[in-house]
């Protein structure tokens, strides 16, 4: 009976999951009925850690085999040198395929105009590019790592989240998702955006990201560099933000908790070195980490605009 009893305790501990193993069994099973549904799946990587987090979540649906899609990078031109560097170190170690969009062709194409001004960012430019370089390769299925606490218009999201032929998003006509049926039928031309950290909050990746001892670019710790505040934020001091007279660079301690195009990415104050003190700075901030993107400044309805036309 002591044998039983020791056995059945056993049995409970090795099988016990926590909420981190639920959202990473929900995320897998996401991913591989991705695989399953569609012909030309693509994951699109920026870099940041929600995408990071995204391939090491891949490497554990689809290893030892080679992933079912490549990764797209739609590129502004205007990225932190670090993620840069990031990607590529980390595209060389996953030995899988890259493949770049840049916003400079669509700009050389005339099929978008560059801002001007001081304020002037290529961040709106990318949907044009993202659609150009979908149907150049007939992607089906776009996966990103969009999150429901990032933003309203995101909440409002499914995990598949049909675009029309042009890319564009209605939210009215959006699919009912059962416990956890997913529907991927579509017609010729449109496409579906895939989310399988839908249901992660900010907290549940940092603290995913401690457990899996997952590698990030070094601007998400604390670090000194130079930055000028504008409209309010702290931006990193780069040539793409028309830097003039009434700027004045300061060299900061700061760290980003998001990571996008430089022209509208802002940092915050930080100490926080250690993943540790990340997750507690995290979890006493009152500040969404959106809160840092200029981009979602513009109007009150700015990301689900953005998304009504193709945006990621």
């Amino acid at each position: 009976m002591c044998q039983s009893r020791q056995t059945m305790a056993k049995k409970q501990q090795t099988t016990h999951m926590d909420y981190l193993d639920h959202l990473e069994a929900e995320a897998i099973y996401i991913l591989r009925e991705v695989a399953g549904q569609f012909e030309k799946p693509a994951l699109l990587f920026s870099g940041g850690k929600d995408s990071i987090t995204l391939v090491h979540l891949a490497e554990k649906a689809f290893r030892p085999g080679k992933f079912p899609f490549p990764l797209v990078h739609i590129d502004t031109g205007h990225n932190f040198p670090e993620t840069i560097a990031f990607r590529d170190e980390l595209v060389a170690r996953l030995g899988e395929p890259l493949i770049v969009g840049y916003v400079q062709d669509s700009i050389d194409a005339g099929k978008v105009v560059e801002q001007k001004g001081k304020n002037a960012s290529r961040n709106p430019l990318q949907t044009v590019t993202l659609l150009d370089t979908i149907a150049e390769h007939g992607f089906d299925a776009c996966i990103g790592g969009a999150r429901r606490d990032e933003e309203k218009a995101r909440a409002k999201e499914r995990i598949f989240s049909v675009r029309d032929e042009f890319g564009q998003w209605d939210p009215k006509r959006q699919r009912p998702e059962l416990w956890n049926i997913y529907n991927g039928r579509i017609h010729k031309g449109e496409n579906v955006r895939v989310f399988p950290i839908s249901n992660w909050t900010e907290l549940d990746v940092w603290n995913y990201i401690r457990r899996e001892n997952i590698k990030l670019p070094s601007i998400y710790f604390s670090h000194e560099r130079d930055v000028i505040t504008r409209n309010g934020q702290l931006m990193a001091a780069a040539e793409f933000l028309n830097i003039d007279h009434e700027d004045v660079v300061e060299y900061r301690k700061v760290r980003f908790r998001t990571v996008g195009d430089m022209t509208c990415t802002a940092a915050v104050p930080s100490e926080a070195y250690h993943i540790d003190d990340i997750i507690e700075e995290i979890r006493l901030s009152k500040i969404s980490e959106r809160g840092a993107r200029m981009d979602d400044k513009v109007s009150e309805a700015a990301m689900e605009d953005r998304k009504k036309g193709g945006y990621f």
